[in-house]
């Protein structure tokens, strides 16, 4: 079980951030298909000026760890069993 530290702020945990990635993921136009990561940061950095790409790339490395995402080249997509189509 992942428990966060008690004095962390839970906007920036990688839980909390990941769960927006899925939301951001499955906004999009194509759900199932792949999109491209640059653009995907670009929209993850402009929420908060405390985000940094190293968050960003520690959060893809949570969500493909449990099988949320899948990932070819430089694009990705959610897994087949969370698309809601």
């Amino acid at each position: 079980m992942l428990i966060p530290h008690p004095e962390s702020e839970m906007k920036m945990n990688i839980m909390v951030l990941g769960a927006e990635l899925i939301e951001t993921l499955s906004s999009k136009k194509h759900v199932g298909s792949f999109v491209l990561l640059e653009s995907l940061m670009i929209d993850f950095l402009k929420v908060d000026a405390r985000r940094t790409p190293d968050l960003f790339l520690y959060c893809l490395s949570f969500l493909y760890s449990i099988g949320i995402i899948d990932y070819k080249g430089y694009k990705i997509k959610l897994a087949h069993q969370l698309q809601t189509a």
